[in-house]
């Protein structure tokens, strides 16, 4: 059985939605442009994507539409929605106080790594 890692997941949701803040895009190329914009050390499987997107598009954040790639060929596309709009800058918010206030108390607990009794 995977482990599930749940802040993996939030972060997944939100790297999706900031991603389709700028356009519309298909699950394999959110795959990729996180993989591209980590610089290849953020990989994030595509099974992942998927169920981020279907728990995204049931919770209203995001829809999805076919469009025509090529003759006969069709991709689904997933939108920001105007709740998904508000969502991912809520979930930014968190994001960065999170990352602030961990990276905060790493910082306090390495200065007290000198001063500890033996």
């Amino acid at each position: 059985m995977a482990n599930r890692n749940p802040l993996l997941n939030g972060i997944t949701d939100l790297l999706i939605l900031d991603i389709l803040s700028v356009e519309d895009s298909y699950a394999y190329e959110i795959e990729k442009t996180i993989q591209e914009l980590s610089n290849e050390t953020l990989s994030i499987p595509l099974n992942t994507v998927y169920t981020a997107i279907y728990k995204l598009e049931r919770e209203g954040y995001i829809t999805e539409y076919s469009k025509l790639v090529g003759r006969k060929r069709t991709r689904i596309y997933y939108h920001l929605e105007e709740s998904g709009v508000a969502y991912v800058s809520e979930l930014l918010e968190n994001y960065h106080n999170l990352t602030t206030s961990v990276l905060a108390t790493l910082k306090a607990i390495e200065g007290t790594k000198g001063n500890a009794k033996e």
